[in-house]
């Protein structure tokens, strides 16, 4: 159903055509958003790498009512800089591996139903984190998930999705090393051993709901630690988390604010909604009711 005093009739969309369903759906999503009532200003499928920031910026400068992402959760997080401080409505088409944005906000991962929430849902202001000065939309990671995110063999993520990243993962945890973490948040200092950091926006990191108390909504950063020396301590923490287990909270720590300062002994890299674009020491940030996103009707 469409609800037309909310949600804008005409959009450009942007598909990345690199993630796992992109050029598959690239048609059907132009299709079902018009046979939805969506006037596409433009339609633009990406099959170069490293061009979408670009062709996002230029999108927004046409100052389209509605921009409409179709792609992974690094897909997203490079669009949503150039949409902070604008008008514009961000929209997204879940076609990536692990949709952990989506999930967060409740968007349904299939077509149809992301369709629908463009144009039947209604326009929600949420947060985005950010890491130094780069802002992402879900969940930023340190430890495991960037030998993951940075080095999984694009054929591996395309053909097998999240069966691909579990194998990968399987294999690098088998010489992932534990480090040292400092963080410095209201002031207080604390230092401890750590297996993984989480700098969580939203609650679902790799498409598993690992950081509860996370919310897009909230006002603030989480940066969630899973403490220990032992790899075999990080498959736990997962394992326990995915099947939401009890003992999934006394695996991790968990920190909460606007503004967290984060340092690792040695200095590690940062993987940004699973694209590795960052090394420590850095700052975690809210940026509180950055953008506004279709979301379901709640």
């Amino acid at each position: 159903m469409i609800n037309s005093q909310t949600s804008p009739r005409s959009a450009i969309l942007i598909v990345n055509a690199l993630s796992r369903q992109g050029q598959k759906q690239f048609d059907a999503a132009c299709d079902k958003l018009r046979a939805a009532g969506i006037d596409l200003i433009d339609a633009i499928a990406i099959d170069k790498p490293g061009s979408l920031p670009d062709i996002v910026a230029a999108a927004v400068k046409k100052r389209p009512p509605m921009l409409i992402i179709g792609g992974g959760d690094g897909s997203l997080s490079c669009a949503v800089d150039a949409l902070v401080g604008t008008d514009t409505i961000f929209a997204l088409l879940p076609l990536g591996t692990a949709n952990s944005f989506a999930r967060s906000l409740d968007i349904p991962l299939d077509l149809d139903g992301a369709v629908e929430v463009i144009a039947g849902g209604a326009p929600r202001r949420i947060d985005l984190g950010m890491i130094d000065d780069d802002y992402y939309c879900n969940c930023a990671a340190i430890g495991l998930s960037t030998r993951i995110g940075g080095h999984i063999p694009p054929l591996l993520k395309k053909t097998l999705g999240r069966l691909g990243y579990l194998l990968w993962a399987t294999w690098q945890s088998m010489k992932f090393r534990a480090f040292k973490l400092v963080i410095t948040h209201d002031g207080v200092r604390e230092e401890l051993d750590a297996l993984e950091v989480r700098i969580a926006n939203g609650s679902y990191h790799g498409g598993v709901e690992l950081v509860d108390d996370a919310d897009p909504q909230s006002g603030e950063i989480v940066v969630q630690v899973v403490v220990g020396r032992s790899p075999a301590q990080l498959g736990w923490s997962w394992f326990t988390s995915w099947l939401r287990l009890r003992a999934r909270k006394d695996t991790t720590v968990e920190y909460h604010g606007r503004e967290i300062r984060i340092e690792t002994t040695p200095s590690l890299k940062v993987s940004i909604d699973g694209e590795v674009l960052a090394k420590t020491p850095v700052t975690a940030r809210i940026a509180a009711r950055a953008v506004r996103v279709m979301a379901p009707v709640q």
